[in-house]
């Protein structure tokens, strides 16, 4: 079985919230990736309630106000969930990810991280790394890691995770601006024991152009295995 992997930069929900809605709930993701959710330090509610609008649900947990978030869909089992930080000097906006060891019942697990670089070129090899050494991230399952990595195709952040075994295996797609998408910002790295297709998401080409000032990466992931080792192996 599959399970829907959804990777999609929000803006802070500034944009046409109902064409945000229609585009998530077409989808329909078991696993939805969120960056730039509001993170101001009353903000948790505002995540909760949106994962409620589009039928998900948030696992809770401390965000560091940072941006990133992931809520996933009751039918999916959350073994484990957390968030991690980057080292980010001040006055910078704090920066780091989201993660989620997910399965359908009796399906293989696997991790899925909602991640948000930085705008600095100099800053994203260190954080990718930062992120593949973190001891709280299970490292007996295959890794998907999503999100706005702010740079090209082989950039910083992709080399380094390539270096880790991680295959660059998202839509090819340019995923900015919105309206007029001139270049690939966004992707999804995964493990090689992880198989994901694309999913045409055509059906709402106004309400993406609307929504947020990015697109969205929309895959079906299939496990192939029980256990897999993590980039740290």
């Amino acid at each position: 079985m599959t399970t829907r992997l959804m990777s999609y930069n929000v803006r802070g929900l500034k944009d046409d919230r109902a064409a945000l809605l229609r585009v998530i709930r077409h989808a329909a993701p078991d696993v939805l990736c969120l960056q730039e959710m509001p993170r101001h330090p009353f903000s948790d509610h505002r995540v909760a309630e949106f994962a409620e609008s589009v039928g998900l649900v948030w696992g809770g947990g401390n965000r560091h106000r940072m941006s990133t978030a992931i809520v996933t869909a009751p039918r999916l089992d959350v073994a484990a969930s957390g968030h991690g930080l980057y080292t980010v000097p001040r006055p910078q906006e704090p920066r780091g990810y989201a993660w989620a060891e997910v399965c359908l019942p009796g399906e293989a697990k696997w991790l899925a991280i909602s991640t948000h670089l930085s705008l600095y070129s100099s800053m994203r090899a260190g954080h990718a790394r930062e992120l593949i050494a973190d001891p709280n991230l299970p490292g007996d399952v295959p890794w998907a890691i999503a999100g706005d990595f702010n740079e090209l195709e082989n950039g910083p952040a992709g080399r380094e995770f390539k270096a880790h075994g991680l295959v660059d295996a998202g839509p090819r797609i340019n995923t900015f601006n919105a309206a007029e998408p001139h270049k690939r910002i966004d992707f999804v790295y995964a493990s090689p024991s992880l198989t994901l297709e694309t999913v045409d998401m055509s059906a709402v080409e106004h309400d993406m152009t609307v929504a947020t000032d990015h697109r969205p990466l929309v895959v079906d992931v299939t496990c192939l295995l029980y256990t897999s080792p993590s980039p740290r192996d």
